[in-house]
């Protein structure tokens, strides 16, 4: 009799262990709310991702307002559907890119209407290389073959623009056929340009000048540079520091090796005397610059901390990022405040929440 007890007890114990286990595994595919208010609010009809949840008119070409989309928008949203394995959100968002963003033209617009029509003829580097980094590793993912030739056909264009001492830059005006001197180190994707390698999109000297290039990088503080001269080959250094802009060239001059512990540690300072830490600083005195917080940010340093094992830290930073979700009732998986949010500020803690799982 108690040899069938102690089994029936067994077989409770494991009965609630799989039913925990099962809850977990259901856990991890559900969808985030934040991917649902990004599918209901910020699509426009032909597919494209609005900058704003707001419409707006632009007052400057070169910045994007209200329902306008980006290619850098694109080229998270597709790296989203290759972390997820989303194949139907990816193949939808590589139909955009191929017949939108792209068209008849061997380039990637920088910058949409809401109805997909281009005022721009130029491209961005980073924007480019994160789609192209995102196509090869969905055709590692799903074998598709059409994946991979686009991505090169991209890669082709951008280097028959020429490079300048061994470097692409900014951006390339392909109706004026001019291109920039400057090199904005955000755009230096270390993980795109070795997967490039890896298809022989690059050559391996090509590869080398851009991990050179953030491993010999300068610093002052926790700070890094913004940009690279190509020409007078000098770094340049803002006098108040984006931290969105930091974090992205932390993850990247991580990968390529490069010691990014000094602006960690800044961020967890920061984190632990004030519980949150802010949008911009002061380079000099390292006092914040702003009144706001990033949900950007936030989303960054997520990455960046699980990319550098430092998961605890992901873990707090994701506990202040999540108090911030949801303050307008309307947009209960949104970062939307006074009734409007930018994209990144809801892409970057949506590609944070799935590393974290």
């Amino acid at each position: 009799m108690k040899i069938r007890h102690y089994i029936t007890a067994a077989a409770v114990i494991c009965a609630v262990g799989l039913s925990a286990y099962l809850y977990r595994i259901e856990l991890e595919k559900e969808v985030s709310p934040t991917e649902t208010f990004i599918r209901t609010s910020m699509i426009n009809s032909n597919g494209t991702l609005a900058t704003y949840l707001q419409e707006a008119e632009s007052e400057h070409p070169d910045l994007a307002a209200g329902r306008e989309a980006l290619s850098e928008s694109l080229g998270l949203w597709m790296q989203y559907a290759v972390r997820e394995e989303d194949e139907e959100l990816f193949q939808n968002s590589y139909q955009v890119l191929k017949n939108i963003f792209m068209g008849p033209d061997p380039y990637i617009k920088w910058k949409l209407q809401p109805d997909g029509h281009a005022l721009v003829t130029t491209n961005a580097l980073g924007d480019d290389l994160r789609i192209v980094g995102a196509l090869l590793e969905a055709y590692k993912q799903w074998e598709v073959q059409d994946y991979v030739n686009t991505a090169g056909r991209i890669t082709r264009n951008l280097l028959a623009q020429g490079q300048m001492n061994g470097y692409l830059t900014d951006f390339h005006d392909f109706k004026l056929h001019v291109s920039s001197t400057t090199l904005s180190l955000v755009y230096v994707d270390t993980a795109s340009l070795k997967a490039m390698l890896d298809h022989r999109l690059i050559s391996q000297s090509e590869y080398d000048n851009y991990v050179s290039l953030l491993d010999s990088m300068p610093s002052e503080g926790p700070f890094f540079p913004k940009s690279y001269d190509v020409i007078t080959q000098a770094y340049s250094f803002d006098s108040s520091v984006n931290i969105l802009d930091q974090l992205i060239v932390a993850i990247h001059a991580d990968e390529a090796g490069r010691e990014t512990g000094a602006l960690m540690n800044f961020l967890q300072a920061e984190l632990q005397e004030r519980s949150l830490f802010y949008g911009r600083y002061d380079a000099r005195s390292l006092e914040p610059d702003v009144s706001y917080e990033s949900p950007s940010a936030y989303g960054l340093a997520i990455l960046l901390a699980l990319q550098t094992g430092d998961r605890e830290f992901a873990e707090k930073i994701w506990e202040r990022l999540r108090e911030m979700r949801g303050q307008d009732e309307r947009y209960k998986g949104g970062y939307v405040y006074e009734g409007n949010t930018h994209i990144f500020d809801n892409l970057f803690p949506l590609l944070a929440e799935s590393a974290l799982k």
